[in-house]
């Protein structure tokens, strides 16, 4: 039997999290870290120090791969198309990735595309941001075209003061229309190298200062067209763009339809309740794409699903507090990322299933106030 091996760029807890269905796929993994303190390298027998932004590392290290792909969105695009000259086998290749790492890449393709996007202009001057500001109205999001994440390098500007503030940072920056919104949602498709592509069910995200702290599938009260809909949006933008393995679309609800806000392509905070609550986790998914492999089924294994993210606090040693978490609920399941605590930090997160959303989402709660805090809910 010839053993796959999938090279991770990155050791986080994305990585972490494929190794249990790369185990039962018999597909080896191989994960290049910064140092081996990293939490999938934690875990990950074949991890190899390196820099993500040394093209000599990364040729070093996808020797012996049948396929690379990543735990984050950093790596140069120069260096993505440098190995795929060579003939590695790289999932998503440069040109879908790039509408991932640069954001005024991406809303320029997904306007050309025709999916709905908010108004937006890049931006470099504070006098740019008032003209924008007197056609679209303030406030104005300002987003860094690079790097941003977990609600950093997105700005929310309420005045011309603001706006000369942010610029001042020297930030490469685009300006979007403020969106109001209803509610923020995400769906999460695969597409394979040959074309297929399933998507999951669409899913309420709750956010709080930017960081997504709870995930409800499917999400609750949606319209059915407009499930539909989000599902084909997210869909037409993997084909469009030649996304290979997972696509997180973020999005909003609005009065007026659904309007994009941010892609990822890789496995989701937005996707992780998939370990236990859909037939193929998010992360088997993305294993199955990158190797073309025939897509598992998206569909969840119970009515509500529930994903609260661990955010850490003061107390460090949170494993004492398994106990009465497990004791409460002997159906929450608790994932940790191999991470050291700090206030504010995703170093986990708690899953619970069920019948009954506000009895599924109490529990989820209670488990995560626990852990976190040792308070109950």
């Amino acid at each position: 039997m010839s053993t796959p091996v999938v090279g991770i760029v990155g050791a986080g807890q994305l990585a972490r999290m494929t190794q249990p269905p790369a185990i039962a796929l018999g597909v080896e993994l191989r994960v290049l870290a910064n140092s081996h303190d990293e939490g999938a390298a934690k875990v990950i027998v074949d991890t190899r120090i390196g820099d993500y932004k040394a093209l000599a590392d990364l040729q070093e290290f996808a020797k012996g791969c049948d396929a690379i792909t990543f735990d984050h969105e950093h790596v140069p695009t120069d260096h993505i198309r440098a190995l795929v000259a060579e003939g590695v086998n790289v999932h998503p290749g440069a040109d879908a990735l790039v509408h991932a790492q640069d954001k005024a890449v991406m809303r320029e393709r997904l306007t050309a595309i025709g999916a709905p996007c908010p108004a937006w202009s890049r931006v470099t001057t504070a006098d740019d941001v008032e003209s924008f500001a007197r056609e679209h109205g303030w406030p104005v999001v300002l987003k860094a075209v690079r790097g941003g994440y977990d609600g950093r390098g997105v700005w929310v500007v309420r005045s011309a003061k603001e706006a000369r503030e942010t610029v001042a940072t020297g930030v490469e920056l685009m300006a979007e229309a403020f969106v109001p919104f209803q509610r923020e949602l995400a769906v999460l498709v695969a597409r394979s190298p040959h074309g297929q592509g399933v998507s999951y069910p669409v899913v309420e995200t709750v956010q709080e200062d930017g960081i997504c702290v709870e995930v409800i599938a499917p999400a609750p009260a949606i319209d059915p067209e407009d499930s539909a809909q989000a599902q084909r949006i997210a869909l037409k933008i993997a084909n469009e763009l030649g996304v290979t393995g997972l696509l997180a679309v973020e999005m909003f609800e609005t009065e007026n339809g659904l309007v994009v806000n941010e892609l990822a392509m890789r496995p989701h905070n937005s996707g992780h309740w998939t370990i236990e609550g859909a037939r193929t986790s998010q992360f088997e998914q993305h294993l199955r794409a990158v190797l073309d492999l025939p897509l598992g089924s998206p569909t969840l294994t119970a009515k509500w699903v529930v994903m609260v993210n661990l955010l850490g606090g003061d107390e460090p040693d949170i494993f004492k507090r398994y106990e009465h978490v497990m004791a409460h609920d002997p159906g929450v399941k608790v994932h940790f990322y191999g991470k050291d605590v700090r206030p504010g930090r995703k170093i986990g997160h708690v899953t619970a299933l069920g019948d009954d959303l506000d009895t599924v989402r109490a529990k989820a709660r209670h488990a995560a106030v626990y852990l976190t805090s040792g308070e109950y809910t």
